[in-house]
């Protein structure tokens, strides 16, 4: 009897745990990233999975190739490029980044030479919001991939004069 009740209760604290673990809401897609090549030398394979949404059609993600290093006062960018490949055979997409890590930026000059932490990126892009596909990258070893959804305002309508 002691040991059944210790049982129940040791299953219903797990169900707990699990419950609470799981973010209220999200569901996901089954992830399917095989099919994607290996990363090659020097780069590696990184990915999004969005959780399920309404209207996904309303929705967009921006993704941001960066990396965080000390700059000055100046605005800062990362010189490279995000090119878009194409999944032979499968109808996918894909995202390769080619980047050595250097930064262009102003040339202003900083009146205090304190140097702070910024994520520098390149060019941000726009993707369509789709929580059936991950989005997969390749990047070089010592950058990363940080993104954010972008969700539509009430519609306005323009003055006219």
């Amino acid at each position: 009897m002691k040991f059944s009740k210790t049982v129940i209760t040791g299953l219903v604290m797990l169900m707990g745990v699990n419950a609470f673990a799981q973010k209220k809401g999200e569901k996901f897609e089954k992830l399917q990233i095989e099919m994607f090549p290996k990363a090659k030398e020097g780069y590696k394979q990184v990915y999004i999975q969005l959780p399920v949404a309404k209207n996904e059609n309303d929705l967009k993600v921006e993704f941001f190739v960066g990396v965080e290093k000390m700059l000055d006062c100046n605005k800062h960018f990362l010189i490279g490029d995000v090119k878009t490949q194409d999944l032979q055979g499968w109808g996918y997409n894909y995202y390769e980044v080619e980047s050595k890590g250097e930064t262009g930026g102003t040339l202003m000059a900083c009146i205090d030479p304190k140097l702070t932490k910024k994520f520098v990126t390149l060019q941000p892009q726009v993707v369509r919001y789709n929580s059936k596909l991950p989005l997969v990258f390749y990047i070089p070893k010592d950058l990363e991939v940080r993104y954010r959804v972008l969700r539509p305002d009430a519609m306005k309508k323009a003055t006219q004069k």
